[in-house]
């Protein structure tokens, strides 16, 4: 593999990473979201990453389908019939630790990019001896 497409690989898990934060953040900021005037609660995001011939691509976004949480409280405005009230099924805990996996991720791919980078600058500095 040749140092450019090394350094393409690795930029490419960088802009994937930094897109499944996002979705992550998105989630986290959702996490109290409650169903509303016939409006459902936010349901969490899933990214799936994809590999291929030019590193990794965001290959699609998909809506978790577990049910979203009730909580008993029939004196909120939004309660239904019941005296449920329906919240999103975001899990902040493990949301936090997608969050780490994909911060690690993106440090990964910053270090795997440097060294190349370097191995990039030491073989043009033999030719220039």
């Amino acid at each position: 593999m040749n140092l450019n497409r090394a350094m393409a690989t690795s930029s490419s898990g960088l802009h994937a990473e930094r897109f499944r934060m996002d979705v992550i953040s998105s989630n986290i900021a959702n996490a109290n979201s409650i169903s509303a005037n016939g409006t459902p609660a936010y349901r969490r995001q899933i990214t799936s990453l994809q590999s291929g011939p030019n590193g990794v691509r965001v290959q699609a976004i998909r809506t978790d389908q577990t049910p979203l949480r009730q909580v008993y409280d029939p004196g909120h405005p939004a309660a239904n019939a019941q005296g449920y009230v329906e919240y999103s099924n975001v899990e902040p805990v493990k949301e936090m630790v997608d969050m780490l996996s994909a911060t690690r991720a993106y440090e990964a791919n910053i270090t795997a990019f440097n060294a190349a980078r370097n191995m990039a600058r030491s073989a043009l500095s033999i030719g220039q001896r």
